[in-house]
């Protein structure tokens, strides 16, 4: 499962085991300092916006090179853009300062950055590993021309599958960003795999983009977005030449974003 529909939201599952741990911490937080009435909550949703603001700078520092022509591209964290563990070091040293400063917040705020790090970094280690654990998914789809296509003739290179549809305007953006990665990195595959709509939909927006998509495959009924678990559009999901998925973004896709998960990707043993 790569998303969780609460209502009309959407929450992808890296967001959601964040959530998850900063209602831990501040719940934590709350019930050490309940007895002297000293509650850490503000202090600890600081910690969480510095972590976050490291955590992004760090991001655009290594992959300047990708914002060069889009800098507002930079405040654009709808990409997912992030380098977690240097805003944790940074929100852990912070804290250590406040703890030093603020004796009666040592134990409610010393124990909520335990339970909000220790939580998030256990959980995020138990979705690696489910991710790891999952295969792609045997299904025969069809080409633009309609011959029927089976998923699995991919293996052998890493693959890259993006769930898309012509309606959704996150997908059109991101797409000449995916378009040029296929020409640039032949040593991954990319599959661009539509959900539910029909070849003349699809045809009409290649037409009006100018876009060429290599080993475009249609899915009218939306199985494999069904399979991974994702009701949201776009998601990009990774594999390795064995067919292991090795990592997912839920959302629109920048250079930078892109070129995060496909180093990732190709240092996959």
């Amino acid at each position: 499962m790569l998303t969780l529909n609460i209502g009309p939201l959407v929450l992808g599952m890296p967001q959601l085991l964040l959530m998850l741990s900063l209602l831990l911490a501040v719940l934590t937080g709350w019930w050490v300092g309940r007895r002297h009435k000293r509650n850490p909550e503000r202090q600890v949703f600081r910690l969480l916006i510095l972590a976050l603001v490291v955590a992004r700078l760090a991001f655009v520092l290594v992959y300047f090179e990708d914002f060069s022509d889009n800098w507002w591209g930079v405040l654009d964290i709808r990409d997912g853009g992030f380098i977690p563990w240097p805003g944790i070091l940074a929100a852990l040293l912070a804290g250590g300062w406040l703890l030093w400063r603020n004796a009666d917040l040592r134990k409610p705020l010393g124990a909520a950055l335990a339970a909000g790090v220790l939580s998030w970094g256990f959980t995020n280690l138990g979705w690696h590993a489910f991710e790891q654990g999952t295969r792609l998914p045997e299904m025969a789809l069809r080409d633009i021309s309609g011959a029927p296509v089976k998923l699995e003739d991919y293996v052998g290179k890493p693959l890259v599958i993006n769930l898309w549809a012509t309606w959704c305007p996150p997908c059109r953006r991101e797409m000449p960003v995916l378009a040029e990665a296929q020409d640039t990195h032949e040593e991954f595959i990319f599959l661009f795999v539509n959900q539910g709509e029909g070849e003349g939909e699809i045809e009409r927006f290649l037409q009006a983009s100018g876009l060429n998509l290599r080993n475009l495959l249609i899915d009218s009924g939306g199985r494999l977005g069904q399979h991974v678990g994702s009701q949201a559009l776009p998601t990009t999901i990774f594999y390795d030449a064995q067919g292991r998925q090795v990592g997912s973004h839920l959302g629109e896709l920048s250079r930078a974003s892109l070129s995060h998960a496909l180093t990732a990707l190709q240092q996959e043993p």
